[in-house]
């Protein structure tokens, strides 16, 4: 061979050396000058779904509105642990390479190509594998666009490297993950999968979770406790190889099963799920239009809202910088709500315990005795056909049928066959699977108990617990803000209201009888009162009036005051449901909410001012922008001597009337004001009752206004929940009761009303107290 030829030899071999490289560095810096690669903002945060937080006043996140549930977190908000399993598994030279591993691309090569060992996969750095997350890929991409995808992810993985650190690019990584089961990234996996944050999770905890990284579904330890066991345990060996562990610490941790505390992460989860409801409901809410509105008062009320209430209507009032609407379950904000995650976690269980204990058991007993279940045996066919009938029509099964063009007929016929179902249940796991026909189900979910419960600290007017129902899953309907049923004897301290407005005491005495009203039309009504045959006749204080529920003493007031003046009383103290101005309002013949009564009952421990209820404090963006803060609004209603002389009233119902149940069943002790109410046919019943720091109400009744119980009571039926919520939260010690209603300054009147008589009235103390235990026993119109 010539010296000539020699050094052609040489040339050419350098050539078919180096040219690939030339050839993938042109390639490169084609890439580098004309693909679109992502911005600074796209490389923080891969993908743009980033779930808005629920924040409870105490810092706890009661849940999220998501389309893909994720919330990004930093590098030191990450276990350990965590950090080590991801490197030691996915990119064991992670802290030696810049975003591409050559020395493991080589790997990967010479074993497939030249052995045909295809298990070593891509040789994918773990920044890399974020990179990717910016180019989604179809199914059967062509083989140009995948090399040219491939090379936008090398660039924006040296990128990637040059403009963060190791730890920013690791957290970048973990919070881009999809763990299955709803949970997107390694904050909401934790959540998920442990119920606990990525900084507690332990070794095996982080192995497991990292180990589902691959292969979220084939590796979930709920779907596939086998398969996440081997797989968590090669993690574990994968961190003894690397050296983050000794092999004594990977035999023991291999050892341990895999215990999960699972939480799916959907909008039926989580804390204050119908809080969360209505506060979506509200933040989407447009301008209120006359058409929508069967009641000119609750179109009035709503534009109020719309004018001077910033969160009605949020989204729809507020623009992003550039201009678009923001996103509940995209954009990641983050919105700290005024609910007190103990008080709910309380309320939430005070409603599953009274309502799946026993009221549930007491309402199946009686089921068992009526002719036609779950309706009443005083409601005719015609009427309970009616009530089927339109849940028919209300039911997904008649809205899927219509979907898919099916006539009534046809879709009906539907209701009568039986079919496997899964339904609520008060059992342990909440539901039970069954058989039965639709028509079946729908009497057996109308036989279900409903409640609503709401707490509202006084002075703020802040919604401290919001429980809209027995369960959000299989139970919508909000029973606190958008349920309006009659309000019974709960109306009464209205009227007292206006009594004490005018000047009178608790001490007043007025004559126990019958009270006879003439219509507009000549006819004439009288109100049926329960009072006991003795007392009819005697003289008796408002306060005994107030603390049996005597409807006697009610109309007494209504004459006085009439129906006008009374219903003005209550738009001052914050009711703006529709009031029929006739007589029967002083015995509770009004429709109004839950909230609307708590919220005016409020006006009473907040001294006379009526104060908004408020549930939100703050709304930030993503990178704690604050995008909007949020106060109350209050205004005098009526004076504080008429507080305070209500407070005296209210607390004769809790010490010797028809709520003493706190006293004797819940042993609840200190100052505590409220009021039972019961309508007709026990078709609702109702307590609503504060002290010094709190007001709370509660509701209980049927679906169906025909779905009731033949005797309970308010007492019975709703004070209960009122009873055990308050219980635990003195235990919990969120609560106190050692603090008394402040008279105002100057105030005189005289509030011991055995001063010149006894407590009630009569003139043989013991004969009086007998009478008002005995009253317990009976049923109450009220």
């Amino acid at each position: 061979m010539t010296e000539n030829t020699k050094k052609k030899v040489i040339k050419w071999f350098w050539i078919l050396l180096t040219a690939p490289f030339a050839f993938l560095f042109l390639l490169l810096l084609l890439v580098a000058l004309f693909a679109k690669l992502p911005s600074f903002e796209e490389l923080e945060h891969p993908d743009s779904k980033l779930a808005t937080q629920v924040i409870s006043a105490d810092g706890v996140v009661l849940s999220t509105f998501h389309i893909e549930n994720r919330t990004y977190i930093g590098y030191d908000e990450l276990s350990p642990y965590l950090v080590q399993a991801a490197v030691a598994t996915e990119d064991a030279r992670f802290y030696r390479h810049a975003g591409i591993d050559m020395k493991g691309l080589g790997r990967v090569a010479v074993k497939t190509i030249l052995l045909r060992d295809s298990s070593q996969g891509g040789g994918s750095t773990i920044t890399q594998q974020l990179a990717k997350t910016l180019y989604p890929r179809s199914e059967n991409p062509g083989k140009i666009s995948l090399v040219w995808t491939k090379l936008k992810e090398w660039i924006t993985a040296i990128r990637l490297e040059r403009d963060y650190t190791k730890n920013e690019i690791i957290a970048m990584y973990l919070n881009s993950i999809f763990f299955g089961g709803n949970a997107y990234g390694v904050k909401a996996a934790a959540e998920t999968f442990f119920n606990k944050s990525p900084l507690d999770l332990s070794l095996e905890e982080s192995a497991m979770l990292v180990g589902m990284v691959n292969k979220p579904t084939r590796y979930n330890p709920v779907l596939n406790p086998d398969k996440a066991l081997q797989r968590r345990n090669f993690v574990i060996g994968q961190m003894a190889r690397n050296g983050y562990i000794s092999k004594a610490v990977r035999d023991s941790v291999q050892a341990l099963p895999i215990i999960t505390d699972y939480h799916l992460m959907d909008h039926n989860s989580g804390l204050a799920p119908y809080f969360r409801d209505m506060l979506r409901r509200d933040m989407h809410a447009g301008k209120p239009r006359r058409s929508a509105y069967s009641l000119k008062e609750d179109y009035a009320a709503d534009s109020l809202r719309w004018e001077t209430d910033e969160l009605y209507g949020w989204l729809q009032k507020n623009r992003k910088p550039d201009g678009s609407q923001y996103n509940l379950d995209k954009d990641g904000l983050r919105i700290y709500t005024t609910i007190h995650s103990k008080m709910q976690i309380n309320a939430e269980q005070a409603v599953a315990e009274h309502l799946g204990g026993y009221l549930q058991q007491q309402f199946s007993r009686e089921l068992k005795w009526k002719r036609n279940p779950p309706f009443a045996n005083d409601i005719d066919q015609k009427t309970a056909d009616r009530l089927m009938g339109q849940a028919r029509r209300w039911s997904d099964r008649y809205r899927m049928g219509r979907k898919a063009g099916l006539d009534d007929k046809e879709i009906l016929s539907q209701f009568s066959k039986p079919v496997k179902m899964r339904v609520f249940s008060w059992k342990k796991k909440g539901y039970a699977d069954t058989t039965m026909t639709p028509d079946d189900s729908i009497r057996y979910y109308k036989s279900i108990m409903r409640a609503g419960f709401v707490a509202i600290e006084p002075v703020t007017g802040y919604i401290r617990a919001y429980v809209g129902g027995p369960n959000y899953r299989y139970f919508k309907y909000d029973n606190v803000s958008q349920a309006k049923r009659q309000v019974g004897s709960t109306i009464k301290p209205f009227l007292y209201t206006l009594a004490m407005q005018e000047g009178m005491t608790p001490c007043d005495r007025v004559v126990c009888m019958p009270q006879t009203f003439t219509n507009w039309d000549g006819s004439e009504w009288t109100p049926r009162s329960t009072d006991k045959e003795e007392w009819i006749g005697k003289t008796v204080t408002l306060k005994w009036g107030l603390a049996n529920s005597s409807n006697n003493i009610s109309a007494y007031l209504m004459k006085q005051f009439g129906p006008k003046a009374m219903a003005r009383m209550m738009h001052m103290m914050g009711i703006h449901s529709f009031l029929d101005e006739v007589n029967p309002l002083c015995v509770g013949a009004a429709d109004i909410s839950l909230f609307e009564m708590v919220a005016a009952y409020n006006t009473f421990p907040s001294r006379g001012v009526y104060v908004t209820p408020q549930y939100v404090l703050r709304i930030e963006d993503n990178q704690g922008n604050v995008l909007g803060d949020f106060s109350t609004t209050c205004r005098e209603a009526i004076s504080a001597s008429s507080a305070y002389l209500m407070a005296n009233l209210m607390q004769g119902v809790v010490n010797e009337g028809t709520g003493r149940r706190l006293r004797y069943a819940y042993k609840l002790e200190g100052q505590i004001a409220g009021k039972t109410g019961t309508t007709n046919d026990c078709s609702d019943g109702w307590f609503i009752g504060y002290t010094p720091t709190i007001t709370a109400g509660a509701w209980v009744g049927g679906e169906d206004r025909q779905i009731h119980f033949n005797s309970l009571d308010g007492s019975r039926m709703a004070l209960p929940i009122w009873g055990i919520w308050m219980q635990k939260c003195l235990q919990d010690g969120v609560l106190r009761d050692d603090e008394n209603f402040l008279s105002p300054a100057g105030f005189s009147v005289e509030l011991d009303c055995s001063a010149g008589g006894r407590f009630l009235g009569g003139t043989e103390e013991d004969e009086v107290r007998e009478s008002a235990n005995n009253q317990e026993k009976d049923y109450y119109f009220n």
